[in-house]
């Protein structure tokens, strides 16, 4: 819901710190996998209990997350890059709720799995209605041009981001925090279903 207004105002500061990556060479998929592996280091750090920090991790992970499409755009965009992109993604979204998971398993454990299943659900409708929209050569630039057809909803990238930072911040908090937020990416999973059932009613 709030990514296109966020990449407003991203987009141009991250514009010349790509340019400038692809000018030394740095390629894309270095800073895609750069962001994964700091967003590891993050659920490492929140299992133990390090929450702050693995709030800042967090956000530098995000950050090469919006600087790899930046350094793309730059350089030369690939549909392998596209598909790493997404894949680390997701890599990431499972990782954090896992790393609560480990935090407190008797506390955290049930909210833990039931955010995971809404995660599960929502990027699968993602996906799903990309691959449709891909067979009818469906084009959008909504979020900025991206590898996959990508459909807006009321949980997306900013407002995941928000919420694992609350978690961090707040962490005796997490079951409510997970259970509302799950709710929320279910939600915006059956809006998508009740889009593609008018988007992809008849045969291209």
């Amino acid at each position: 819901m709030l990514d296109g207004a966020v990449r407003r105002i991203l987009d141009p500061i991250l514009k010349p710190i790509g340019i400038a990556l692809a000018k030394r060479g740095v390629g894309a998929d270095a800073v895609t996998i750069t962001g994964l592996a700091l967003g590891l280091a993050a659920a490492v750090l929140i299992a133990w209990h390090s929450y702050l920090v693995g709030a800042v991790l967090i956000l530098a992970s995000r950050l090469c997350d919006g600087l790899d499409g930046a350094v793309a755009r730059s350089s030369r965009k690939t549909d392998f890059g596209g598909f790493l992109d997404i894949v680390l993604d997701f890599a990431f979204y499972g990782a954090i709720p896992l790393a609560f998971i480990m935090a407190d398993p008797s506390t955290n454990g049930l909210a833990g799995g039931v955010l995971l299943f809404a995660f599960y659900v929502n990027g699968s409708s993602f996906l799903a209605f990309a691959i449709m929209a891909e067979k009818r050569t469906m084009m959008t630039e909504a979020r900025g041009a991206k590898s996959l057809y990508f459909t807006t909803g009321l949980a997306e990238a900013t407002e995941t981001i928000v919420f694992l930072l609350a978690c961090c911040l707040f962490p005796l908090w997490f079951p409510a925090l997970a259970m509302f937020f799950a709710a929320i990416c279910l939600y915006t999973a059956l809006a998508r279903i009740a889009l593609a059932r008018l988007t992809f009613r008849d045969e291209p």
